[in-house]
């Protein structure tokens, strides 16, 4: 008996192994979109709504993640502005574009966490650490409701996105501190109430995180995808295949049950040290040119997700902008044609 339990056990292993690395489905079309932030355009000191509306119209952009980043969104307690985000939808809409928007104090582009200045200042020195931690909370939800109840009656928004990556804690350890996992929850629930019509994604690092706190939470999944990062030694290329994000899919999908993936941050801009526009252009162009970028989206056609978003767009049209090299802007061009 003993010796049939052992052999039962191992055909199970074998099986588990045949299905984790068999070859997943590579999809014939891909449905690509780009995340776009008002936040990253003013660090490039771009207009933002030119760039917008050059997604839109040069390039044919139909699929936005835009984020509702805390600071801009709330910049004084109580009152919000709504300007930039209306017109980012409304010219959406306009066009059918679909719309992922995000929500959280930890949203995507460096520090990560994003906090207004009001929060900051106000409570710096009036109370103990864990009051501070319930108070910034409370703020949090309340920020989040008046979004979502602003934004719910509009049709073209897709998914909600709640915090972004809340798992790569060690990434921005120091300016996040530890995620409160029960708090994320609350997030999670407090969207689900406010819009129960919609799904939500919840995102992680494509190479770090193994994707099973954050996929079991979510109703749609979404993974970013780098391969070209920066490491105190320097620049560096992960050592790894398509086949990795195809086993990783595979993986969740045995343990978890199938849902909805998508890859929500392909990078296609230049991993630095400093901000772009104090970098030299050669050093950009070594970290990200047009052969880098390629590579991009030809490992990424290979992965596996049907629905791609890149990361970087806002770069794309500051090198076009400032008369550096139109490549990368022709180049998405062409993805987006080829959707129509």
């Amino acid at each position: 008996m003993r010796l049939l339990y052992k052999f039962l056990i191992v055909l199970a292993l074998i099986a588990i192994i045949f299905y984790l690395f068999s070859i997943r489905r590579v999809p014939a079309v891909i449905k690509y979109g780009v995340s776009f932030s008002k936040f990253h355009s003013d660090e490039l000191k771009l207009d933002w709504k030119e760039v917008y509306l050059n997604l839109l119209d040069d390039l044919g952009v139909r699929n936005f993640r835009f984020t509702a980043h805390w600071p801009n969104t709330e910049p004084e307690e109580g009152k919000f502005n709504f300007k930039e985000l209306d017109y980012q939808i409304d010219e959406a809409r306009k066009r059918n574009a679909s719309v992922i928007l995000a929500v959280g104090r930890r949203l995507p582009g460096w520090p990560e966490c994003h906090e207004p200045e009001w929060l900051k200042s106000e409570i710096l020195n009036q109370k103990s650490d864990t009051e501070i931690i319930k108070y910034k909370q409370e703020k949090i939800l309340k920020y989040i409701e008046v979004v979502i109840n602003r934004y719910k009656t509009y049709e073209n928004i897709k998914y909600w996105q709640v915090e972004n990556e809340p798992y790569l804690a060690f990434f921005s350890r120091s300016l996040c501190g530890e995620l409160d996992e029960e708090f994320l929850e609350k997030e999670i629930a407090l969207v689900k109430k406010l819009d129960p019509t919609r799904l939500v994604l919840l995102t992680s690092s494509g190479e770090f995180d193994p994707w099973f706190s954050a996929y079991k939470k979510a109703d749609v999944f979404g993974s970013s995808l780098y391969l070209y990062v920066w490491w105190k030694t320097g620049p560096f290329r992960y050592p790894i295949t398509p086949g990795f994000f195809r086993i990783k899919q595979n993986l969740v999908d045995f343990m978890y049950g199938k849902k909805s993936k998508i890859l929500i941050e392909l990078s296609a801009e230049p991993w630095l040290r400093q901000p772009i526009v104090e970098a030299p252009v050669d050093v950009l162009l070594e970290r990200m040119g047009i052969d880098k970028f390629n590579e991009m989206i030809s490992f990424a056609a290979k992965t596996g997700f049907d629905t791609q978003y890149l990361w970087g767009a806002e770069w794309w049209y500051w090198l076009k902008k400032n008369g550096h090299t139109n490549d990368h802007w022709n180049r998405a061009k062409e993805l987006f044609n080829s959707q129509e």
